[in-house]
């Protein structure tokens, strides 16, 4: 016999866990369906943890900035206190109980085992039915993804899962993929003292970033001894039971332990979609702006192809949640969805790249400063990396991209995102008094370059 809920939530990253919360808190019975940790990716194998190595690391690298600053200092990394830190802080052992605590405290119905859709508004977990009498809202995000290379599928790789995990660093690493999670794990693994290439098979890393950000980061690695080969193709890898060995054409690259970090594949497949009018086989799944994926249905976070954020998948979540209520509110808006890469420096970019506003046709004019030119950045000394670029549309008058790379580079992006949000006039960021000497005034001078 089926339980009769009024919502049921498949998938229980941030935004279907907040979201599932909320509709509870709002008085309707929720059954929640989770196969694996409530909470998903981000506090057990991705943001949380993965920033507290960056932090470690971080802090190993200012310690190396002493000299020629404040006098004499000498570094000895130690992994332990980083691994015990993510096994007992962030993540209490892999172990989910406090979150499924919390959330059954709401007043959740928490149901673990895989969940799949047998019928218009119906959802079936192990031998259990629900029936939803509102509606179905599925979060079930990605999983790390491996290329088709030759041998790779036969080697214990590591993906992100594997890497917070580590108890030790490894002697060597390869990293594969020099998007956001190769590109902070490769510094943070090399500042704790192991040798790292990055190998990537785009001409360059960040490739979703500004070309002035792949070439700052490249240029930082290579001065930190991390090894960089872009425009590479890996034609095979293999293991020894000791060694990776990673061809790069008639070159054999080899390296204790094998990083992948090419990407991930939306969670859809035996989802039951079809029952819905939806295509199991999809990349993504297209929703409206109150987040109606189908009739009864709602999808939120990285299935929805709008950016693999946590921050991106709340925000959906709230949406669809007031939408379910039936209340008033308005439709997702992507203009300005920020986003941070962790490396120092870090780089914070949000809106549209040069590029990509070029692609849209829309007129460009952009604006660039050096942070070691300004006062902070020269204050700053060592570890100043970094710049400000603005992107407008000089016919609207508005920034429809920006990137702040530095130090507190993703803290500097909130004022620009809140410009791109807002569609603030350029004319009225150049009006503004800006700290002095601050990072975020390096943006008054790409603003005085933007109008050069």
């Amino acid at each position: 016999m089926a339980d009769e809920v009024d919502v049921v939530v498949i998938g229980l990253g941030p935004g279907g866990e907040d979201a599932a919360g909320r509709l509870a808190e709002a008085g309707l019975s929720v059954a929640a369906v989770e196969s694996r940790l409530v909470g998903g990716e981000c506090p057990y194998y991705a943001c949380v943890p993965t920033k507290m190595m960056v932090r470690a690391a971080g802090l190993l690298e200012e310690a190396r900035r002493v000299p020629g600053m404040a006098g004499e200092s000498t570094v000895a990394p130690d992994w332990g206190p980083v691994a015990a830190r993510i096994r007992d802080e962030a993540t209490d052992s892999w172990d989910d109980k406090a979150a499924a605590d919390r959330l059954t405290g709401m007043g959740v119905r928490l149901v673990r085992g895989e969940g799949r859709i047998t019928a218009p508004g119906e959802v079936t977990v192990n031998d259990q039915v629900f029936r939803a009498r509102r509606g179905i809202l599925l979060n079930t995000g990605t999983a790390p993804a491996a290329p088709p290379i030759d041998g790779l599928a036969d080697t214990p790789f590591w993906t992100n899962r594997e890497a917070v995990q580590a108890t030790e660093v490894p002697a060597s690493l390869i990293v594969l993929g020099g998007g956001v999670v190769g590109a902070e794990m490769a510094q943070v693994f090399s500042r704790f003292g192991t040798r790292v290439t990055v190998v990537e098979a785009a001409d360059r890393l960040l490739l979703n970033e500004e070309p002035e950000s792949s070439a700052l980061i490249r240029d930082v690695f290579e001065r930190e001894g991390i090894g960089v080969r872009t425009g590479v193709d890996v034609t095979g890898v293999g293991h020894d039971g000791t060694e990776f060995t990673m061809r790069l054409g008639d070159e054999a690259l080899p390296a204790e332990r094998l990083l992948v970090a090419t990407g991930r594949r939306p969670n859809l497949k035996g989802l039951g979609l079809a029952h819905v009018g939806l295509d199991e086989d999809a990349r993504r799944l297209s929703v409206d702006g109150h987040m109606r994926a189908a009739d009864g249905v709602w999808a939120i976070g990285d299935i929805t192809g709008m950016g693999a954020f946590t921050h991106v998948s709340m925000y959906q979540g709230a949406i669809a949640v007031r939408d379910i209520l039936g209340e008033e509110g308005p439709p997702a808006a992507y203009r300005a969805v920020p986003r941070v890469t962790f490396t120092d420096p870090e780089i914070g970019s949000v809106g549209l790249t040069e590029a990509q506003a070029r692609d849209q046709n829309l007129p460009v004019r952009t604006g660039t400063a050096q942070i070691p030119d300004s006062t902070r950045g020269w204050i700053q000394k060592a570890g100043n990396d970094g710049f400000v670029k603005l992107v407008e549309n000089p016919e609207w008058g508005t920034l429809v991209g920006a990137t702040a790379a530095g130090p507190a580079g993703g803290e500097v992006l909130g004022f620009l995102a809140v410009a791109v949000h807002t569609e603030t006039p350029t004319a009225v960021l150049r009006d503004m008094i800006y700290a002095y000497p601050t990072f975020h005034r390096a943006i008054e001078s790409a603003l005085a370059d933007l109008s050069a």
